[in-house]
C-alpha cells in the first residue's frame, strides 16, 4: 500500500522553505522596526535593544550569554543605544563593578508603539482565528526548535 502523506525528507524540505520565507519577512520587519525606533538604527541593535526590554534589567555579560555576540561589538552597542537614549545603565547593586542595562521610558514608549502597526495586526488577524490549544502548541513548537 502506497502512502500519499510526503516523505520525512519533503516534509522537511517544506518546513524549511516555509521558515526562509518567514525569516525573510521578519528580517524586513525588523530593520524597518529599528529605523522608526531610531533612525539610523543598525537592525543587530534593534535585537539587542528587544532583549534588553523584554528580559531586563541584565547585565552587558548575560547579554553576550544570551545573544552569542562579541563582547566588544557589545560594548558599542550598548553605548549606541543609550546615546540614543533607549537604554539606561544603573550600578548592579550585587556587583558594583557592573552595571544594569534597562529601556528607558523612550525606548519602552517607542516600541509600544509597533502594537499598532499593519505588520504585528496582520500576524495578530491570522492568529485571532486560531483556537487557542494551537497558538500554544505552535508557541511551544517554535521554542522547541529555538532551543540549544
Amino acid at each position: 500500500m502506497s502512502s500519499s502523506l510526503p516523505s520525512r525528507d519533503d516534509a522537511i524540505q517544506a518546513v524549511e522553505g516555509e521558515f526562509m520565507q518567514m525569516v525573510s519577512r521578519f528580517r524586513r520587519l525588523i530593520a524597518r522596526r529599528a529605523e522608526q525606533l531610531s533612525p539610523g538604527l543598525l537592525p543587530g541593535a534593534y535585537k539587542v535593544f528587544t532583549t534588553i526590554l523584554q528580559s531586563g534589567p541584565l547585565t552587558a555579560s548575560a547579554l553576550v550569554d544570551q545573544l552569542m555576540l562579541d563582547k566588544s561589538q557589545l560594548s558599542r552597542t550598548i553605548t549606541d543605544l543609550e546615546k540614543r537614549g533607549l537604554i539606561e545603565r544603573t550600578p548592579d547593586p550585587n556587583d558594583r563593578r557592573s552595571h544594569l542595562l534597562s529601556a528607558t521610558e523612550k525606548g519602552r514608549a517607542g516600541h509600544a508603539a509597533f502594537h499598532t502597526t499593519p505588520e504585528t495586526r496582520t500576524l495578530r488577524a491570522k492568529l485571532d482565528d486560531w483556537d487557542i490549544d494551537d497558538i500554544h502548541r505552535l508557541a511551544t513548537l517554535l521554542h522547541a526548535l529555538n532551543a540549544d
